[in-house]
């Protein structure tokens, strides 16, 4: 915990806090007030921070930092900032709100699709989003002016309204996508060896770990493979971002496994693969939705050569 109150310290005193930072951060000065071990932490974050602060500046024996009058106005500004966080620290976390604008609690909305559901959301900033199926969108109430965040498992289509000011992102994981104004899709299924972003309008940064973001724009996929320790995406051209939207099931060089969880989700049955050799082959195919799971598996175990059975209401491929 020391070293995360390090962070969080710096990054108040820098002003780069993100939302969730400031939240967890002014959390933490509310713990202090009642426990004594974050309340130890804090001042020790403080005076480790207190060492960039004018070689004059000391902390006196009530635990007030003091920096001579000389000094210039944009160090003796820092300096107090740091002060204030150390008598915050002490429980007057609210008397720190006026240093940056005070953070009311976001209230969070979620929608959720059940399998074979599908649902057209209208957000807080008028853009649009179409859920697929056994998916979760989950956003503020209310955007807010500085930036748009939203939190996605599974797939959606996203038509975003412009915006300037304040870019729309989208998380899924440990992928995040950011945008000013366009439509696209993502999915992002738990389980999935892969993100993939498809962008029909528009311009999209896509950002994983630490590598450098990739840009997207009209026509472009991009294959994120999160399974592996390193950054490895996968830019592509493609027909249609969503072509499920119009009831079609498209995919290109797709895992067993991975095609036969999403018939699950778009048909709501259980689906079985025996052979767990058979789980990573790779499949491109596409057919409509409304020929039914049966049909659809019966393609598939063509192009795999393999065989499909029925019992109690579960499909088997053999």
């Amino acid at each position: 915990m020391e070293e995360r109150i390090q962070y969080l310290f710096k990054r108040y005193r820098d002003n780069t806090c993100t939302r969730q930072e400031y939240e967890e951060f002014f959390a933490l000065l509310r713990q202090s007030a009642h426990d004594g071990a974050v309340r130890e932490l804090i001042r020790q974050a403080y005076e480790a921070e207190a060492g960039n602060a004018p070689a004059d500046a000391y902390v006196d024996e009530n635990g007030q930092l003091v920096v001579p009058f000389k000094r210039n106005r944009a160090v003796l500004r820092k300096a107090l900032a740091m002060a204030a966080i150390f008598v915050a620290a002490a429980g007057a976390a609210l008397w720190l709100m006026p240093r940056q604008k005070a953070v009311q609690p976001t209230h969070m909305a979620r929608q959720h699709t059940a399998r074979s559901e599908y649902k057209h959301i209208v957000l807080p900033d008028s853009s649009e989003v179409w859920l697929n199926a056994a998916s979760t969108l989950e956003f503020p109430e209310d955007f807010g002016k500085r930036s748009r965040e939203v939190y996605l498992t599974g797939e959606a289509y996203f038509d975003v309204r412009h915006a300037v000011e304040t870019p729309f992102i989208i998380h899924t994981g440990k992928v995040s996508t950011t945008v000013l104004g366009t439509a696209f899709n993502i999915r992002a299924y738990p389980g999935r060896r892969s993100v993939v972003v498809s962008v029909s309008k528009g311009k999209v940064s896509v950002n994983y770990r630490d590598g450098a973001p990739a840009m997207l724009t009209n026509g472009q996929q991009l294959k994120v493979d999160v399974t592996r320790p390193a950054q490895s995406v996968k830019k592509l051209l493609m027909a249609d971002a969503a072509p499920w939207k119009q009831g079609d099931l498209q995919y290109d060089g797709e895992m067993l496994a991975d095609i036969i969880a999403d018939l699950e989700r778009v048909y709501d049955v259980k689906i079985r693969i025996m052979q767990e050799n058979l789980r990573g082959l790779t499949v491109s195919t596409s057919f409509k939705r409304d020929i039914g799971v049966e049909q659809a598996l019966q393609v598939l175990c063509k192009l795999t050569d393999t065989r499909l059975s029925l019992t109690e209401g579960v499909y088997t491929i053999h």
